[in-house]
């Protein structure tokens, strides 16, 4: 078919077989299809207006993923970029017409979240007709997935399915995984994050070379339904390249760092489940990656060789690699420095995703915690 605009084109993603027990969801760029979907559901609500500008806070993927929905439907893009944006996506934004502006450069990745945050509500006092997309809170961005799931359930084989792949702001593995058990509530999914996450519990331990912030988050994100996930894997820096390595030299796919942990958690996953397919989430391209990642290719470790921490509690979590069986519990935020999961609780459903925030991306209370 002829796409209208490239963005159309860009999100379709490729399935990929890697072994009997894998298979690899592969995108340029998987939020594509959270933006498009959730500028066009503004657009036709009229909670937004073509020519207006849309805001939000972002580390590269869906800054990217939000310039081309502007340029598709005629908005404007300003984006409070993190310090870890690389040239390549700078240039792209600045030619797509977006505005690009980055806090204060700090090693600390929960400082360089709560600054952008900051950032953004300043613009909001500053500027009243902006809208703020609030990727991380807003379940606007859920919407894209039903094609996502429609493609995958007419294209996999007729066998029980696990995904895997990166929490990060949940609106990619939540939203497929949502759409997929409207046919299959068997579906299951394991997360996957980086230590130093407050997501899944992890903000104790400390990754000196973590710079896999995008699967992860150093702040509350509304938009982690945890009741959703049956498993997590927490691993680090290394153990997340020897997984992009081994994935470029095992089967020719050029990834993402958050592609390659889903694909060692899969292959953990695999061997434990083996009746299963697993759906490994390759959520971008390795480009991004080259000089951090894959020029290091010879410190890569041989995935047979790894092996996680099985735990029974976010407390005994240890590095660099960890899993724990989450069992679709509920996530509990007491009034202490670490969280909780308690029971599972299927009597709290998602909320509804077709809700958002007003016009001008007003936030509901809750998110006085980000």
């Amino acid at each position: 078919m002829i796409h209208p605009h490239i963005a159309d084109a860009l999100k379709v993603p490729d399935l990929v077989r890697l072994t009997d027990g894998a298979v690899l969801l592969r995108f340029e760029s998987m939020k594509i299809y959270s933006a498009l979907a959730a500028v066009r559901h503004l657009l036709d609500r009229g909670a937004v207006r073509p020519g207006q500008t849309l805001v939000d806070s972002s580390s590269g993927i869906y800054a990217y993923a939000l310039a081309l929905a502007c340029h598709r439907y005629g908005l404007h893009c300003h984006i409070v970029g993190s310090t870890t944006v690389d040239a390549t996506t700078l240039a792209q934004l600045e030619i797509l017409g977006a505005t690009v502006e980055r806090v204060t450069p700090s090693q600390n990745l929960k400082l360089d979240q709560e600054l952008r945050v900051r950032r953004v509500r300043e613009i909001l006092a500053e500027r009243p007709d902006v809208h703020w997309m609030r990727q991380y809170h807003d379940e606007v961005h859920y919407l894209g997935y039903q094609e996502v799931a429609d493609l995958v359930a007419a294209t996999v084989p007729d066998r029980p399915l696990t995904v895997v792949g990166g929490v990060g702001s949940g609106a990619s593995t939540g939203g497929l995984t949502e759409h997929l058990r409207r046919r299959d509530p068997t579906v299951r999914l394991v997360g996957v994050q980086p230590f130093g996450s407050v997501t899944f519990g992890s903000q104790d331990h400390h990754d000196p070379e973590a710079i896999i912030a995008g699967i992860g988050s150093s702040i509350p994100f509304d938009n982690v339904h945890h009741h959703l996930y049956d498993a997590v894997h927490w691993m680090d820096f290394t153990h997340a390249c020897s997984g992009a390595v081994a994935l470029l030299r095992e089967h020719a796919v050029f990834a993402g760092l958050s592609t390659g942990a889903a694909y060692l958690a899969a292959t953990h996953e695999a061997r434990r489940h083996p009746d299963r397919l697993h759906l490994v989430i390759g959520a971008d391209t390795g480009h991004r990656y080259v000089e951090r990642v894959f020029a290091r290719h010879r410190e890569a470790s041989d995935l047979v060789s790894l092996k996680p921490t099985e735990v029974a509690s976010p407390e005994d979590m240890t590095m660099p690699w960890s899993t724990m069986a989450w069992n679709r519990a509920a996530w509990q935020r007491p009034d202490t420095s670490r969280s909780h999961p308690h029971p599972p609780a299927d009597t709290h459903p998602p909320a509804d995703p077709h809700s958002t925030a007003d016009a001008h991306g007003n936030p509901p209370s809750k998110e006085s915690a980000a």
